[in-house]
């Protein structure tokens, strides 16, 4: 192999990359919430985030794209490079990092107006008017997010009246409106009923093909089913990570396998 060949797999290899996490340490005022985590997250893969309540895997997710800023007295040490660039960088600028990088949390939490007005409100929010250009948005997100034929003849109508299945694809839809390169789901089926989830799995498997997804979830089945990878978090630190069938049939860390199996969380 020459160097140029060599150099060239070695781009193409870190264009992979989405996120390449290195040493993130993360404080709520004296409490440190994450210890040196170091983790990569892959182009077009679902990486999964599990491990019992109060170990960090909400608080992670949310440092992906420096939500956890939000919260008074948070204070971060290491680095999150997305495509290579240090996201606490203070040539950053946070919106367009959160324009990249959707998020859906664990509630649907649609605006209170219509299902149109809930897709296009990011839209909007850049500059957007064009109504037929915002129509052309909003059926596009709304098809993707698997929810079009549901209610493309109810888009005027108050998006409380769906249900919570049908609002958290909404949710999705209006995330995938700002046509994102990533989508962080933190514990985004754990309030909808079996149906709902199975709709959510499978659309995320289809998104899968577009967008890079880290998901939170407390469902072991869950994350067996349509994970890629998988990141084992407790109190705080990675305890294992590695491809999901490794992790849940051949994990290293015996804690891994006592949560996995059951025997605490």
């Amino acid at each position: 192999m020459n160097a140029n060949t060599a150099q060239n797999n070695t781009a193409e290899k870190m264009s992979d990359i989405v996120y390449d996490v290195q040493g993130l340490n993360l404080w709520y005022g004296n409490v440190q919430a994450l210890r040196d985590i170091d983790m990569e997250i892959s182009k077009n893969e679902i990486t999964a985030i599990i491990g019992p309540s109060g170990c960090g895997k909400s608080t992670f997710i949310k440092t992906l794209n420096r939500m956890s800023e939000n919260i008074p007295g948070v204070r971060t040490s290491g680095k999150i490079l997305y495509y290579g660039e240090n996201i606490f960088d203070p040539n950053v600028r946070v919106e367009e990092l959160r324009s990249r990088v959707g998020m859906v949390f664990q509630k649907p939490n649609p605006f209170p107006k219509s299902v149109f007005e809930n897709v296009v409100y990011g839209p909007r929010i850049y500059g957007i008017k064009n109504k037929k250009f915002l129509m052309e948005i909003a059926e596009e997100s709304l098809r993707r997010a698997a929810l079009w034929d549901e209610v493309k003849d109810r888009l005027k109508e108050n998006a409380y009246g769906l249900s919570g299945g049908q609002q958290q694809r909404l949710c999705i839809a209006r995330a995938l409106a700002v046509q994102p390169d990533v989508l962080l789901l933190d514990e985004a089926t754990s309030a909808l009923d079996p149906i709902s989830t199975s709709k959510i799995e499978d659309l995320v498997l289809e998104l899968k093909h577009d967008y890079t997804i880290v998901m939170v979830t407390h469902n072991m089945q869950q994350a067996a089913r349509v994970s890629d990878k998988t990141a084992f978090f407790l109190l705080g630190e990675i305890l294992e990570f590695g491809e999901t069938d490794k992790v849940f049939t051949a994990p290293e860390d015996k804690r891994t396998e006592d949560y996995i199996t059951g025997r605490f969380g």
